[in-house]
């Protein structure tokens, strides 16, 4: 299946009012049903991004699914399960450590989104460096007129100040503040069940491409 069924996201809206374990397995068939629908949704996906990205051209969406269970054990919100479905398309699965496309499926609450997120500290000092020492090349791929069309946000969570080791005077002084590189936009609700949501949200992944390529190369270099 190619869209996301409305059976999907009628049992999450169902989940998020009902996230206990009871109800979660009198209801496992309907999850098993969503959990399929999402799957091959994402197969379909992750074939559509292998076209223009052929560095994710080998994985399943098994590689790239998030589990629905949630890790309760240091947390303060106890609710056994997530009320969404995600999936992370980058060269290793979800695990990787590279930049990929990341794709949210939650009631009125759905985007599209990508980039580095959390990424280790060596890392991320690597990116930045290479932001900053090819400034023009960043900003000419963040600042293009498609781009800033595409995405309503670049990252939405940026340190106080300039980092230790770089200017303030920076030209791409506010990207270097940023903690994670995560360009999104949000999907509507008629977004979400319409049979052509595979090509929309590819049409944006392509324009993150040259960001995640941009990610990717300082990753790889990075000592």
């Amino acid at each position: 299946m190619s869209f996301i069924h409305k059976k999907t996201v009628k049992f999450l809206v169902d989940l998020k009012d009902n996230n206990n374990r009871e109800w979660f397995n009198t209801n496992r068939e309907r999850y098993d049903f969503a959990l399929q629908n999402f799957k091959e949704f994402t197969d379909k996906l992750i074939l559509s991004i292998a076209s223009f990205d052929k560095s994710i051209a080998s994985l399943e969406a098994k590689d790239c699914i998030f589990r629905i269970y949630r890790d309760v054990r240091f947390a303060r919100d106890k609710n056994p399960y997530k009320t969404n479905m995600g999936a992370y398309i980058a060269r290793g699965g979800r695990k990787s450590p590279f930049a990929g496309y990341y794709f949210h499926l939650e009631p009125e609450e759905s985007f599209v989104s990508g980039g580095i997120y959390m990424a280790p500290n060596p890392i991320l000092k690597k990116i930045r460096e290479d932001i900053d020492y090819y400034h023009e090349e960043f900003r000419g791929i963040v600042e293009s007129e498609v781009f800033q069309k595409t995405f309503t946000s670049i990252g939405s969570e940026s340190l106080k100040r300039v980092p230790a080791g770089f200017s303030s005077d920076s030209p791409v002084a506010k990207y270097l503040m940023l903690k994670h590189i995560t360009p999104s936009r949000p999907l509507k609700s008629n977004e979400i069940l319409d049979s052509n949501l595979i090509e929309r949200i590819s049409a944006n992944y392509k324009v993150m491409l040259p960001l995640i390529a941009f990610i990717n190369r300082s990753i790889e270099t990075e000592d």
